[in-house]
């Protein structure tokens, strides 16, 4: 008897968890449960091949709004191939409505329902031993048999330390982000989110995580993230976990954190204070700054006081700190989007994630949408096409917002040309705005761009603003772009540099200056130092130097 868990996921999302603590949980079983990855940009032929060869008597799969609609396609042609196989799923996408699932997916068997550690542990007992004998004795499934379709219901909580630590053979994870799981559940009720309907919030013994950890940074694992909803809902937990990285640093592993800030104590904010830069990096989800949106989505935040607090914790210079917004929320059309965004943008955080709302299967927004009239794809991801408040155009202009933050904020490539773009606009949102208009005019949207490109572009764009001087924009971006990596060929806006050549050569030979740092002279004849060898930790520029009066009195003492 061999059973197959097969993981169908995102390029570039590593490997479901859960499947890998399904296998974990079922250990006595080990030797007739096979693990299969796969990602959902293979051709559905390699890996009907791959999974036809191994000839399994049951094939198990998770389903998400990533994937959902490949596995259904895949299993369509699986069962025709591997007819007598049971197909099972589970995962969110199918939990929520399992019957109307197996109805519409006649190639299942049936659907795990809800966390599926314990039920497959009893599945797979079904399958290998007959024990149980019958599928009608097992909690937390749907499955169909000749008389139709039946539901057991739900499957009480699992106790989470009970999981085994899957990750001992760390091989099998090379070059992946580690991904951990602390605590389970949420305390908090946010409408959008299916994590709001379970209300069991429950934590990994804090003795048993520290054990864990510190395997992780014995073996220089380079980043642990957190998978936990609300790392910092429990203090304690917390804070004995954070107290424990910081004291067992080993210089390598980062660990990445979601977390509400505005919950977190003076204790707290101690301890990060002098944590290695890059130690850690935090999650920040604000979703909106609008009271009354904050209100409708059941969301608990109290936005002065996260200014309070991620103020606080970029004065430490150490984090990283990732804010995230939602478009498309019920009561918030586009200039309260555009106060949510420049409430958030002031906060400077080193990343800004726009995301666009999806009614989620089960979650309190697919009941509301009528409501709110809200009206979503009805392909996964659910993602919102207009609401009451916006409407389909506004949406697109949302769309162009946020790719063009993600292309120009939140690649850290651009920020020195940023901060100076900023001062000819009545507000953050209307650069981003304006610059995706720009794109759009000049149909950039529909083409890749090589990074040098999308400098020429934000270049091209600056000059239609009034009051911009071309020559410090431009040297602003070659600042930015020397901050990252020291050129092979100047950019056609970059300033000659033949009047100051033989002093920057004296000047690095007298200080000895390394073969790959790089001195460049700005038009207000500023010359600056930038060295590849010594870098920030959290944004990887080159360190900085001042080097103008070391340059030019070389220079002058030769005269």
């Amino acid at each position: 008897m061999k059973i197959m868990l097969a993981a169908f996921n995102a390029k570039y999302i590593h490997s479901n968890l859960a499947v890998y603590d399904l296998k974990a949980y079922a250990q006595k079983y080990a030797s007739n449960v096979i693990l299969k990855e796969y990602t959902i940009n293979q051709q559905k032929d390699d890996i009907l091949r791959d999974i036809y060869l191994e000839q399994p008597d049951v094939v198990c799969v998770s389903c998400y709004i990533w994937n959902i609609t490949f596995v259904k396609e895949l299993m369509r042609d699986l069962a025709k191939i591997l007819p007598g196989v049971s197909f099972w799923a589970g995962g969110p996408e199918v939990s929520f409505d399992a019957p109307q699932f197996l109805e519409e997916n006649q190639e299942f068997t049936g659907v795990m329902a809800g966390e599926g550690e314990e039920t497959f542990l009893e599945l797979a007992g079904h399958y290998i031993e007959q024990k149980p004998e019958e599928l009608k004795e097992i909690t937390g499934i749907c499955y169909r048999d000749a008389e139709g379709i039946h539901h057991n219901g739900w499957r009480h909580i699992l106790d989470l330390s009970s999981i085994p630590f899957i990750y001992e053979n760390l091989e099998d994870f090379k070059n992946r982000i580690i991904y951990y799981e602390s605590s389970r559940g949420c305390p908090f009720s946010c409408s959008y989110c299916l994590s709001s309907i379970d209300k069991k919030l429950r934590f990994r013994d804090t003795e048993l995580v520290k054990k864990e950890l510190q395997f992780f940074l014995d073996h220089k694992v380079p980043q642990v993230k957190f998978v936990d909803r609300t790392f910092n809902c429990k203090h304690d937990h917390a804070m004995e976990i954070w107290k424990y990285i910081k004291e067992h640093d080993n210089g390598i592993t980062n660990f990445h954190f979601e977390i509400s800030a505005d919950l977190l104590r003076e204790e707290e904010l101690q301890v990060m204070e002098g944590m290695r830069p890059g130690l850690i990096q935090l999650e920040i989800g604000v979703q909106s700054t609008n009271p009354q949106t904050i209100k409708a989505i059941h969301r608990t935040m109290d936005f002065q006081e996260l200014t309070r607090i991620v103020n606080r914790i970029h004065s430490f210079g150490n984090i990283h700190q990732h804010l995230d917004l939602i478009a498309g929320l019920p009561y918030e059309d586009y200039d309260s989007f555009r106060k949510s965004f420049n409430d958030v943008y002031a906060l400077k955080p080193e990343q800004l994630q726009l995301g666009f709302l999806k009614v989620l299967k089960g979650s309190h927004m697919q009941e509301m949408c009528g409501e709110y009239g809200i009206v979503h794809k009805e392909q996964e991801p659910y993602e919102v096409l207009f609401t009451r408040w916006v409407d389909y155009g506004d949406v697109l202009k949302l769309k162009t917002v946020e790719n063009m933050v993600e292309v120009y904020y939140n690649s850290g490539q651009f920020k020195k040309t940023l901060e100076y773009a900023e001062r000819f606009f009545e507000d953050a949102f209307s650069i981003y705005e304006r610059l995706g208009q720009f794109y759009v005019e000049k149909g950039y949207g529909d083409v890749s761009h090589s990074r040098m490109r999308r400098y020429e572009i934000l270049l091209e764009f600056l000059e239609t603003i009034p009051g911009i001087s071309r020559e410090e924009a431009a040297d602003r971006m070659v600042m930015d772009l020397y901050l990252r990596e020291n050129l092979k060929s100047r950019p056609g806006f970059a300033s000659d540099q033949k009047a100051y050549e033989k002093s920057v050569w004296d000047f690095r030979k007298k200080e000895n200056v390394a073969k790959n740092a790089h001195v460049e002279v700005f038009g207000d004849k500023k010359a600056v130092l930038f060295d590849y060898n010594h870098r920030d930790p959290l944004t990887n520029n080159a360190y900085v130097e001042d080097v103008t009066e070391q340059v030019f009195e070389k220079a002058q003492s030769l005269v």
